[in-house]
């Protein structure tokens, strides 16, 4: 069984009601919802919420919600992995035994459904106990400086001050979309940043942490650009 898990509770302090906030022209959630089902990798696809309305609006864009979240994973240091955890042992204490699960955030409008799919094939051929969404730095961050108490520059590499930016080394970051993993790993918490895992590359213009309102407003202006370009069979 391959299972999909979104998780989106109600609270947001800094977005108020963000998972399911109109984006681009419906609530946010339901874009991470279209790109599951799209995708065709799925037996399950399950939002765990604590929140009526997510729910409500869940189950209208063709997800599933067959338990509300507990409220020791819903507050606001809940972390991701338990909350999976959770719905693999919920599912599991049915007599269902998901194999290959897929953390999606909410919060993943730009995701497409053949990442989905790179994503699953990427955990199988790597033989990795995870696969997730990674993307590139924009500068190296060999060249990264600090700001000091005394409002001067200081290099954290100071070594490398003349070296040329194509001899660096790439370095990449968590894109926040989506998170394959085999469910033992999920169960046995093991961390996502490490050897256990392979990444999945997307490109820049389609990752945006959507975080602040700010975000928000930036993140619709890249959405509405790589719609215009975006195939018609796929999401952008």
């Amino acid at each position: 069984m391959r299972l999909a898990v979104i998780p989106a509770r109600g609270g947001s302090k800094r977005i108020p009601r963000k998972n399911i906030r109109p984006f681009c022209g419906k609530p946010m959630i339901t874009w991470a919802i279209d790109a599951a089902r799209s995708s065709d990798c799925f037996d399950r696809i399950v939002v765990s919420t604590d929140d009526q309305e997510v729910a409500e609006i869940a189950r209208a864009a063709g997800a599933e919600v067959p338990f509300m979240r507990p409220a020791e994973l819903s507050g606001d240091h809940a972390a991701t992995a338990p909350v999976i955890a959770h719905a693999i042992e919920w599912h599991r204490a049915r007599g269902q035994a998901p194999g290959e699960v897929c953390c999606i955030y909410a919060t993943a409008p730009f995701l497409r459904p053949s990442d989905i799919r790179q994503g699953l094939e990427t955990l199988r051929s790597s033989g990795a106990v995870f696969a997730f969404s990674v993307t590139s730095f924009p500068a190296p961050i060999q060249r990264a400086f600090r700001i000091t108490r005394e409002n001067r520059v200081e290099m954290f590499n100071p070594d490398l001050f003349l070296a040329r930016s194509q001899d660096l080394e790439p370095a990449y970051h968590d894109a926040a979309q989506f998170y394959w993993g085999q469910a033992d790993g999920w169960l046995a918490g093991k961390p996502l940043f490490s050897p256990d895992s392979a990444p999945v590359i997307l490109p820049r213009h389609r990752v945006q942490d959507i975080d602040t309102p700010e975000d928000w407003v930036s993140a619709e202006w890249m959405f509405r650009a790589v719609l215009q370009t975006a195939s018609s069979t796929d999401q952008p």
